[in-house]
């Protein structure tokens, strides 16, 4: 299987996450890379090669474009208002006010554009976000050229940036940019397995109104944990996309029999529609260590799940998400991408 993987997610690193009323290291951080890499190289993924140039018309094609040009310009307007720091919202619209009305001011824009203030903006935010999903983009032109399977080993994650915001430490939706793309290369029915902790949020509100791509996510029940005001069971979708949308909320707590049982349950859902082509959000926080979440998957668990996604035969991109637990994160990957490869 081929990994796309590039250099330049290193250029986002913020020096501080707001977590638990205090400032700590950003769980999402660089180093969550390098054991993912080292574990491809000991279980011999030496097919690892740095994506092409990103393309941004697919991108501009599904984003909103004053959001793109907010994320590409934020951090020079920050610094000419005179800010000292890295960009965090302080100002988000709430209940009540004007939401469909964008500030001149920086400060406002940047709490227009984000949904979740733990995450910031830093200098090179905007060139990491668009290797990652260069990443993602070389990924599906790999497997829509015939490849079965390759692996985009994107850093920032996605699945929490909607066509207009970020949050949740991604800014660019990877797995609906890669979607769209397998869409705009032909392919009629296309599927993504969200298995992420966190609810794909984001992937969610970007295809809630269409029939042409299915979503399916796994995730911590959203009254217990983040995004908390998304990923009930009952959102299935919107006018034509009604029907198509598919949420496995699960409490605090939850072991591999269940949530295999809902894994079942959506790759049931994905095959029995048709799905031509197949995209997973791959996050391995539902591991039983991970600092930010709450199910009790063991590391041979994402090996069965990985298998359990190999069976259906559909051609896929993994795109990475989410995993805290940094220095496990690397095996339980590539334990998906085994149990993959085996199944």
């Amino acid at each position: 299987m081929r990994v796309f993987y590039s250099e330049d997610h290193r250029l986002h690193f913020p020096q501080a996450e707001l977590s638990g009323g205090q400032f700590v290291t950003p769980f999402e951080r660089p180093s969550r890379l390098e054991y993912i890499l080292n574990r491809l190289r000991e279980r011999q993924f030496l097919d690892v090669v740095a994506p092409e140039a990103v393309d941004m018309a697919p991108i501009a094609a599904l984003l909103d474009s004053g959001y793109l040009t907010f994320l590409e310009t934020a951090w020079d307007e920050w610094k000419a208002e005179g800010m000292g720091g890295e960009i965090i919202a302080a100002n988000v619209p709430a209940r009540g006010m004007h939401m469909d009305r964008i500030p001149e001011n920086i400060d406002g824009k940047v709490g227009y554009y984000c949904h979740a203030s733990e995450t910031a903006i830093t200098q090179g935010t905007w060139k990491a976000a668009l290797s990652s999903v260069a990443s993602a983009q070389a990924a599906q032109r790999h497997v829509a050229a015939g490849a079965n399977a390759a692996f985009a080993l994107c850093r920032p994650p996605g699945h929490h940036a909607t066509a207009d915001q970020y949050g949740g430490f991604c800014f660019i939706n990877n797995a609906a940019v890669t979607a769209q793309m397998f869409r705009d290369s032909g392919a009629g029915r296309v599927a993504v397995l969200d298995i992420d902790f966190h609810h794909g949020n984001g992937t969610q509100d970007i295809f809630y109104e269409r029939a042409d791509v299915l979503f399916a996510s796994l995730h911590g029940a959203p009254q217990q944990t983040y995004p908390y005001f998304i990923g009930y069971a009952d959102e299935k979708g919107r006018g034509e996309g009604e029907g198509y949308n598919f949420n496995y909320p699960m409490l605090s707590g939850t072991g591999y029999s269940q949530w295999s049982a809902a894994l079942d349950e959506a790759i049931a859902k994905i095959s029995a529609w048709g799905a031509e082509v197949l995209v997973v959000s791959l996050g391995v926080d539902a591991y039983k260590d991970d600092p930010i979440s709450f199910f009790r998957l063991e590391s041979d668990d994402f090996t069965d799940a990985g298998r359990r996604i190999g069976r259906m035969k559909l051609p896929t991109v993994f795109c990475m998400e989410g995993g805290y637990a940094v220095e496990m994160v690397g095996l339980n990957t590539v334990n998906v991408l085994e149990g993959f490869a085996d199944a």
